[in-house]
């Protein structure tokens, strides 16, 4: 006997998505859709047992899909209030006296106003704790003529300073986007805080643009500009215009940075800084899998100096790194060494020793916390569920590529799904994407493959791998012998075989 589906498994699916028809489909489309699927993930075609119990369950999700998209007044009501509306009381009957067209009108107005909140809501929090500990003592105790000193027996370790930090994102258009920050700071008794707003515009697919306004209560209002432009593929320019307003009058200050790509993993700086701590540098910084190694020298007022810094990066669940620099100047030399480690999904814990002359010896502690907006359904159950969907397709995918081949049809070779990171400036973001070739392959008929305009998510043996996040589908395939590549938004149409596509092998 068929399992029965939970409740939170019917309400997180998306009716549409998962027969993969547009809303406006027809009685037809849907039950070719239908028929389908109900073929692919009948119980009766599969004797192992494990199999059979995943082909219930997502034939029983098939059928209640169809079911209600099938009948015209519980597909309007789907429409409008989602699955739980199809169980509510009361309002229902009298929604129900309302046309299909009035039902659907206002749907179109209520998704408008669900895109707007959820517009607001994609925010990307970002927060930093810093501790320092004063640990000179260890290493330099005082004169023996102060040991008649009450404690004085024991090494005197104290917090000196301590920075807490918190940054918010959220989109206001495609373009647009606005930045929420504020810092509160302490050392040796003395303290302050800052609130910095900041309005970010992509002007083109080159470069963006950001006003910045800042309070505090140590340096005053803040107006600031930056720049960010892409000169070449390897290229870019960041410009930092600032008018620091404080008691003293107005301090003017101006940051340029040139940038250049030296190889797939290492990029040189130049920098020149003009204001209170006037300032030319220039870095190297080689960043790999395993490695992040930087030097950097610096010739400026006050502070010249020079630095070397070196950080392994352990390949294990918890993001392990250890590193070390050394740095010397004017001011003396600094050698620092620590370590950071990844101590829950969205936290990083990490320590580090400062030994300086004439500093002395200081212990650093941070935790780097990054949230994200919450998930409405658990990452890790889509995945399971999106594996057994995959594990269902492989014997009619593998009678779906024979025929295709026969007829030198639409076979796709690779494809994928997620957060992809093109930019070189956002090279440090960590790629997200799953496979998804088998669940492609299976929804191939006639050598085409039409996807409707919806998120990819909800089709079968999709998941979301970064909730949140933009993603794209990326689509490399073979038709009349001829590969082709596309890559299309999550929430956008597909269409393939098209000549548009064809990757041009004549270079």
């Amino acid at each position: 006997m068929a399992t029965a589906l939970s409740e939170e498994e019917l309400d997180n699916e998306d009716y549409y998505s998962l027969l993969n028809v547009r809303r406006e489909a027809s009685s037809e489309e849907l039950k070719a859709a239908y028929r389908r699927l109900c073929m692919l993930y009948h119980p009766d075609k599969h004797r192992d047992p494990e199999l059979k119990s995943q082909a219930e369950r997502l034939f029983n999700l098939v059928h209640q899909a169809y079911e209600v998209l099938s009948d015209p007044q519980t597909r309007a009501i789907y429409d409008i209030y989602g699955k739980r509306g199809l169980e509510m009381e009361g309002w229902e009957v009298v929604e129900r006296r309302r046309t299909p067209a009035e039902i659907r009108e206002e749907f179109e107005r209520l998704q408008r106003e669900r895109e707007e909140r959820r517009l607001q809501q994609r925010t990307n929090p970002k927060g930093t704790i810093s501790v320092g500990v004063d640990a000179t003592d260890l290493f330099d105790r005082y004169d023996e003529e102060y040991e008649d000193v009450s404690g004085s027996g024991f090494p005197q370790i104290e917090i000196n300073k301590m920075h807490i930090s918190q940054s918010i994102e959220a989109p206001l258009t495609a373009t647009d986007t606005a930045i929420l920050s504020g810092s509160l700071s302490t050392q040796n008794g003395n303290g302050g805080g800052s609130v910095n707003f900041a309005l970010r515009r992509v002007t083109s697919a080159k470069g963006w643009g950001e006003l910045e306004f800042g309070a505090g209560d140590l340096q005053g209002p803040l107006f600031g500009l930056k720049l960010f432009r892409n000169l070449t593929p390897r290229c870019f320019v960041t410009t930092n215009c600032a008018l620091q307003f404080s008691s003293r009058g107005i301090r003017p200050g101006l940051t340029t940075v040139l940038a250049r790509n030296l190889d797939k993993n290492t990029v040189g700086y130049l920098q020149w800084r003009w204001g209170i701590q006037s300032a030319m540098n220039t870095s190297i910084v080689r960043d790999t899998k395993t490695s992040h190694f930087t030097v950097a020298l610096q010739l400026g007022i006050p502070h010249s100096f020079a630095l070397i810094s070196y950080q392994h990066k352990f390949q294990d669940d918890d993001q392990t790194r250890v590193k070390g620099s050394l740095k010397a100047g004017f001011f003396g030399t600094v050698l620092e060494y620590g370590a950071e480690r990844k101590i829950s999904r969205h936290s990083v814990l990490g320590a580090a020793v400062s030994i300086g002359v004439p500093q002395g010896v200081s212990l650093k502690v941070k935790e780097l916390e990054k949230q994200r907006e919450s998930a409405a359904t658990d990452v890790l159950q889509k995945k399971q569920e999106a594996e057994s969907a995959v594990r269902l397709m492989q014997e009619s995918v593998r009678r779906i590529i024979e025929a295709e081949e026969s007829r030198m049809g639409l076979i796709i070779v690779n494809a994928w799904y997620g957060k992809f990171v093109n930019d070189k400036s956002r090279k440090s973001e960590k790629v997200k994407v799953i496979d998804v070739t088998v669940p492609l392959q299976c929804l191939v008929k006639d050598s085409k493959l039409i996807l409707t305009e919806a998120s990819k998510a909800g089709l079968p043996g999709f998941y979301d791998p970064c909730v949140g996040e933009e993603k794209n589908l990326k689509v490399l395939y073979q038709f009349r012998g001829v590969l082709h590549q596309v890559m299309v938004l999550d929430s956008e149409a597909l269409r393939i075989p098209k000549q548009s596509h064809r990757i041009d092998t004549d270079g």
